[in-house]
């Protein structure tokens, strides 16, 4: 028992390597390469893999801050890349086009089961052959990259304004409409006001997210998910821990990473809380007064970037050392992901495996 405890626990290196789970598959990214592995709709493993983007970037892009944010850009479009991709090579993309298509086809043989019946030898292999041939056109047919190119962004500027919308202005919106109500929230000096302003805006944003993240667990796709979430974490304990990636040692390895993509989202919202804090005492002290809700709404939008690069930071620092401070900021992010990361099966783990493999640098050019 002893044994295996420390098999769990200890760990030779640290590694930069990260991943994301995708639809049945896992994309790691090394410092060099990054790989995605994901099974098709026949069972196997279908790979691929790319330069890592970023790897050359200028020195001052590097800088701490600077980095995270550079970092945060790079994961949020080569994440959605990935997913999307794993939705076509998984099979999932045919899955949901094929339910609007059979519905179609009902919709035709109901109708001609109404119709009057074709003359004797006249050919009913008409219409079959016409949606062939139809379908096989659609096919062929290929978007633009630039159109592509164009959804992806639309996709990421749609999703960026939800995100603000419901983490960031629902907070500040609901504290107005709920001080009408409770005027113990407010009347008191403006420095005590603003920071029960900003503890109740940050209460209200985890609240949110756990909610949000406990929401969609609870639908099967997402909770498969989540299980190649695990997979993604097991495998990279695994390295880290020198042993063989294999799927035995992968299983025994810890699912909850304090480098997690979870974790970094709720070190984020504890950020903003501590950042908030200091908006209103810092316009009281330039202007004398606080600033009204819009401009301390936009003010709290220009400094989403020395969110993210303080989180990264923090996220950074906690993947790099194991003490007691590190273990207490990577709390929150540690129950955070028992709603977020699944225990996975062997077949997920050989995804996440056959990934890893393909990114770890030969020059250990990945040490943390």
């Amino acid at each position: 028992m002893k044994k295996k405890k420390e098999q769990l626990t200890s760990c030779r290196r640290k590694t930069s390597i990260g991943g994301q789970a995708l639809m049945e598959g896992i994309m790691m990214r090394g410092p060099k390469m990054t790989a995605m592995a994901v099974r098709n709709t026949k069972g196997e493993i279908v790979m691929e893999e790319f330069e890592t983007k970023g790897a050359k970037r200028p020195a001052i892009c590097r800088l701490p801050i600077i980095r995270g944010v550079f970092g945060y850009i790079d994961s949020m479009t080569l994440g959605y890349k990935c997913l999307m991709r794993s939705a076509e090579l998984s099979g999932l993309e045919d899955i949901v086009e094929e339910k609007p298509k059979k519905k179609k086809q009902q919709e035709a043989v109901s109708d001609a089961e109404t119709s009057v019946a074709p003359a004797v030898g006249e050919s009913t292999d008409a219409p079959a052959t016409a949606e062939a041939t139809q379908e096989k056109k659609e096919e062929e047919e290929k978007l633009p990259a630039w159109v592509m190119t164009l959804t992806m962004v639309v996709g990421l500027v749609l999703g960026i304004g939800l995100a603000v919308g419901l983490f960031m202005f629902l907070p500040t919106f609901l504290f107005e409409l709920s001080s009408m109500g409770l005027p113990f929230l407010k009347g008191h000096n403006p420095i005590t006001d603003s920071l029960i302003k900003s503890a109740f805006e940050g209460i209200l944003r985890v609240v949110l997210l756990v909610g949000y993240m406990g929401a969609i667990a609870l639908m099967k796709d997402i909770r498969r998910t989540f299980m190649y979430h695990g997979a993604e974490h097991k495998t990279i304990f695994c390295y880290e821990a020198g042993l063989e990636l294999t799927v035995e040692n992968v299983r025994a390895q810890r699912r909850f990473h304090p480098r997690c993509g979870t974790s970094f989202l709720i070190v984020m919202v504890l950020v903003s809380i501590f950042v908030s804090f200091f908006i209103d005492p810092i316009a009281i002290a330039i202007s004398g007064s606080v600033l009204p809700m819009v401009f301390r709404f936009l003010v709290k939008i220009l400094l989403i970037p020395v969110i993210v690069g303080l989180g990264y930071e923090v996220i950074k620092l906690a993947g790099r050392h194991d003490n007691w401070f590190t273990r207490l900021i990577s709390l929150p992010g540690v129950w955070l992901q028992h709603i977020t990361v699944f225990e996975p099966t062997d077949d997920m783990i050989e995804c996440a495996i056959t990934a890893v493999k393909r990114v770890i640098p030969d020059d250990e050019s990945d040490a943390w």
